[in-house]
């Protein structure tokens, strides 16, 4: 068995095979938490996890490019959808959900930029200030939740540093980690738990990885996105697989031992 923490079987890549999907996933013995994007995508990923009593699970949350103010490729797809800013009230309703494990995903995202200073100091606000109410969120759903930072772990380190210093520690996971040894020892210290998925074969992360703590890794998939090669196109949660094998690689562990250990570590973190 191995869990996959952060997939988003509920977006629209996989609306043609979705339910076949998942149910030939948990058949492997592949278990997974559906990601939100905004409230739409949330909404969705808590409709997948509530038709399965158990393997499946939901994180909602509004991620930093579907804020209204971010510059986003125009589709017209349900997980694409922006919002002004982050309504607690309707999320609140979906955390009801006994299937929600965590808020997420959320964060800050410098990818996209504008092309004024002044337009970029009012990204990152809207970013920062979204980031602080879903933290608020959290503590009051007491949920654990997952980080995305790209571009930005600077000001992301900070203001989860200000957050926890004044509020206290969040449990959570830095997914899709893609930063160096001094970011991972400011999240390790922050108490967070590392994502690994498939851009581990896009970038040099081996050092970084040769040095997270066992008790601090998950093991994930971010499909649709990320395929881990020789595949490319959809990505989906059996690729999961690939992943512990080349983490455990790395780390010049047995592939199995990792994949129980970081079991371990999504039951303890999400709760499940």
């Amino acid at each position: 068995m191995i869990i996959d923490t952060h997939a988003h079987l509920n977006f629209a890549a996989f609306d043609d095979d979705r339910e076949a999907l998942i149910e030939d996933s948990l058949a492997e013995g592949i278990f997974m938490i559906n990601v939100g994007a905004n409230f739409p995508s949330s909404k969705l990923a808590v409709e997948i996890a509530e038709k399965r009593e158990r393997g499946v699970w939901a994180a909602i949350g509004l991620h930093p490019l579907n804020l209204s103010c971010q510059k986003r490729i125009a589709r017209d797809l349900p997980e694409d959808f922006c919002e002004d800013g982050f309504d607690a009230e309707k999320y609140f309703a979906l955390a009801e959900s006994k299937k929600v494990a965590a808020i997420g995903e959320i964060g800050l995202d410098c990818y996209y930029k504008p092309k004024t200073n002044i337009k970029i100091e009012a990204m990152v606000a809207a970013q920062k200030e979204a980031l602080r109410r879903q933290l608020l969120f959290a503590r009051e759903t007491n949920l654990p939740a997952i980080f995305h930072c790209r571009m930005a772990h600077r000001e992301m380190i900070d203001i989860l540093h200000q957050e926890f210093k004044k509020n206290g520690n969040i449990a959570g996971v830095l997914h899709c980690f893609t930063g160096g040894t001094a970011e991972l020892a400011a999240y390790l210290d922050l108490g967070l738990r590392i994502g690994l998925n498939g851009i581990i074969f896009k970038m040099n992360l081996d050092d970084v990885i040769k040095k997270i703590p066992r008790q601090r890794i998950l093991l994930e998939t971010d499909c649709p996105y990320l395929a881990p090669p020789p595949l490319s196109g959809r990505n989906e949660p059996k690729n999961a697989m690939i992943i512990a094998q080349r983490v455990a690689q790395i780390r010049n562990e047995l592939p199995e031992a990792l994949i129980a250990t970081a079991n371990q570590n999504a039951r303890e973190l999400f709760r499940v």
